[in-house]
């Protein structure tokens, strides 16, 4: 690890006159940063240390109804909010089916939404990659790619975005908060995070010295707590990213879907918002018929991206328990395992 300053700002202005700096990073939990920085990924000349500003690790109920999260809010203090579990219980499982409990201890909400791919190669500096190196070429389109992904991707990238927490966050229209030069301005998650089309290394809207504060949940968000589940499958139930994941989320009315929401992890360079399975739900009967019609348009446009075309078919099929799933009710409690097809807590069926 290269030498490097480290700096220490008390408010958020200071922080962002410190990151106007070329060749600065904002370190928070550091779950992530330090990791690429020990592996000489990513080599930053300033660090700006931004863990001890009192004003991002807040949780704040808003008076519209929504919610609004500080960027330094910890992954496990949101989880375990109780007041939270209850309104976003997807979200909440989906932070609690990440990583370990040490790191979720530690891990934020902002550093969460910047979490950089786990691709193999991009780890590896002797290998060739355009989102660690642009123009490099992409060595995962020839090598290791069962993990890849089957949507979105390019001959750029075939990389995936590994954070669970955003799943069920772009499936409830969370906002995010980003301070800059310009202010402060907001941006829509779904459009916060880019596919890579020929510029992977662009993974996300920030501009340089930007800093995320927080993550806004709508109101409308808590209408979908009684039917909204998020499933992962991962190569151990333990401390291991997603193969692929849904967090799925309905209103049912009559044996019919009112409302619905429905978005991918695990399968593209950015949390896959499936719109057009929401089309395809959105007054049909709620049943597992057109849960299949669904994961059908969902995957309408995916593609293997190497030897990973099991990964289409897994996604579908998880689409479907996960709808299944949200149709049967949100659990009473969290599962011991959460997010995992293997639980067997029942859920409580809501139908109004």
């Amino acid at each position: 690890m290269k030498n490097f300053d480290y700096i220490r700002p008390t408010t958020i202005p200071d922080a962002l006159a410190a990151a106007a700096e070329p060749g600065s990073a904002y370190l928070a939990g550091g779950t992530n940063l330090l990791d690429l920085m020990k592996g000489g990924v990513t080599s930053p000349d300033r660090v700006v240390d931004i863990s001890r500003l009192p004003e991002l690790n807040r949780i704040e109920r808003l008076a519209d109804g929504g919610l609004r999260i500080g960027a330094l809010v910890r992954n496990a203090d949101l989880a375990h909010d109780p007041e939270f579990a209850r309104s976003y219980p997807a979200v909440a499982e989906a932070l609690l089916s990440g990583a370990s409990a040490q790191l979720r201890n530690a891990a934020t909400v902002g550093g969460n939404l910047l979490q950089r791919t786990r691709c193999s190669y991009f780890y590896d500096t002797a290998s060739a990659c355009n989102k660690r190196e642009p123009g490099a070429g992409c060595d995962a389109l020839g090598g290791e790619n069962r993990l890849h992904a089957v949507l979105g991707w390019s001959d750029a990238c075939i990389a995936t975005h590994p954070s669970d927490f955003c799943v069920p966050l772009v499936a409830l229209d969370a906002v995010v908060e980003i301070e800059g030069k310009k202010g402060r301005r907001h941006v829509t998650l779904e459009e916060f995070h880019r596919l890579p089309g020929q510029t992977p290394q662009r993974e996300n809207g920030l501009e340089p010295g930007d800093l995320i504060v927080g993550v806004r949940l709508p109101a409308e968000a808590a209408s979908f707590s009684a039917n909204a589940r998020y499933l992962k499958v991962r190569e151990r139930t333990s401390y291991a990213f997603a193969v692929v994941s849904a967090a799925a989320a309905l209103v049912v009315e009559g044996g019919k879907i009112r409302q619905a929401r429905l978005a991918l992890g695990g399968v593209a360079a950015k949390p896959w918002r499936a719109r057009s399975a929401e089309a395809v739900l959105l007054g049909a009967d709620a049943d597992e018929t057109s849960f299949v019609r669904a994961a059908d348009a969902a995957l309408a446009d995916a593609s293997p991206s190497g030897d990973n075309a099991f990964k289409i078919e897994l996604t579908r099929r998880i689409v479907v328990r996960a709808l299944m799933s949200a149709l049967a009710g949100t659990p009473g409690r969290l599962p011991a395992l959460p997010a995992s097809p293997f639980s067997s807590i029942p859920g409580v069926r809501h139908d109004a």
